[in-house]
């Protein structure tokens, strides 16, 4: 066991055949290229037998001596019957990965610590199919976000020249863009015996958003716009941006604040619309310095929930960072622009 020291607090011990193993698998996976699509061939398919397999190939061995040793002519004929049932899984087995093509669709932009899936399609040009194919990450305890996490198999069968789609699913650590994980690819069929797997970089990445705060304050209060005006009217309970009124007959549905509706009545009573004439004299600035005095990743965490959040309402707000600032729009793209500006940054 090899003793390594980390700062002061404690000792950890690493066991050197593994230590040697990680090293060698991340130099053979750094030779691999970045693809997104990938044929398999005899170059790239490996082939090892597994612990049932290598438990028969002991009995097989205790047969054949047990025959030679007592001129058994139905020990030699059950071992060599068994010998060949294993040969010919063999190559049952590497043939059902030899040939098949994958693509990959590389996922949208997820948010950090949520669960990011990608689909992978399997095709078959023979005219057989193939059986239990399954797909993981390679190693999942580098991409997941806590310890002790397990691998998990997205399995199925890929028809006669047809195709199937599987979905492989890993928890990006942290925000920012990142390439998709190392991928594995494995049957056992038909018998167990052996092992065929295949290893795949992907060459897709996947955009990660920092994580919204669960339950951030009410969005900061609007600035007057060059020219100047009055100070911005906020609504008594929620807090949001923009001055409100009473609904008014001909009002467009658009205006109209849902999350009050619920307290009008069957008169319309209580319905409340946005001032829009109020909040074209003043701008939502959702700014870096107005987010809180935690660290940066907190802010970066509060900017998120209050982009969604104002988003949600359909307002016009703008994102001052430290380095650039977006000005105020409104929309799908606006959004996108600046979660991804506060996934970069």
């Amino acid at each position: 066991m090899r003793k390594a020291s980390i700062g002061s607090a404690r000792t950890v011990w690493v066991n050197p055949l593994a230590f040697i193993r990680g090293r060698f698998q991340k130099w053979w996976q750094s030779k691999l290229p970045f693809t997104d699509h990938v044929t398999l061939t005899q170059r790239n398919v490996y082939i090892l037998p597994t612990r049932p397999g290598l438990m028969l190939g002991v009995t097989l061995l205790t047969l054949l001596v047990a025959s030679i040793n007592y001129q058994l002519n139905l020990g030699y004929l059950l071992t060599f019957l068994l010998a060949g049932s294993a040969l010919v899984g063999m190559h049952v087995c590497h043939g059902t990965l030899r040939g098949l093509a994958m693509n990959l669709v590389a996922p949208p932009a997820q948010h950090a610590g949520a669960t990011a899936a990608f689909d992978v399609k399997l095709t078959n040009t023979r005219r057989t199919a193939r059986y239990g194919i399954g797909l993981s990450v390679l190693n999942p305890q580098d991409v997941a976000a806590k310890k002790g996490s397990e691998t998990h198999w997205a399995w199925t069968d890929v028809p006669a020249q047809g195709s199937s789609t599987v979905q492989v699913a890993f928890t990006p650590p942290r925000r920012g863009l990142h390439r998709l994980p190392t991928l594995t690819a494995e049957t056992r069929f038909p018998l167990g015996t052996f092992r065929v797997w295949t290893v795949w970089r992907p060459a897709a990445q996947i955009l990660v958003y920092p994580a919204p705060e669960p339950h951030p304050p009410p969005l900061p209060p609007g600035e007057p716009r060059s020219g100047g005006a009055a100070a911005v009217a906020r609504t008594q309970d929620s807090g949001e941006f923009d001055g409100v009124r009473s609904y008014r007959r001909g009002d467009p549905m658009k205006l109209v604040v849902w999350k009050k509706a619920a307290k009008a009545d069957e008169q319309g009573n209580g319905l409340v619309v946005r001032d829009t004439q109020q909040a074209q004299r003043h701008e939502l600035w959702l700014d870096f310095m107005q987010a809180g005095t935690a660290d940066t990743e907190h802010k970066l965490s509060r900017l998120c929930a209050w982009v969604l959040m104002a988003d949600r309402l359909g307002l016009d707000y703008g994102l001052r960072l430290p380095a650039l600032e977006v000005k105020p729009s409104s929309g799908e793209a606006h959004r996108r622009q600046c979660l991804e500006t506060l996934a970069l940054c």
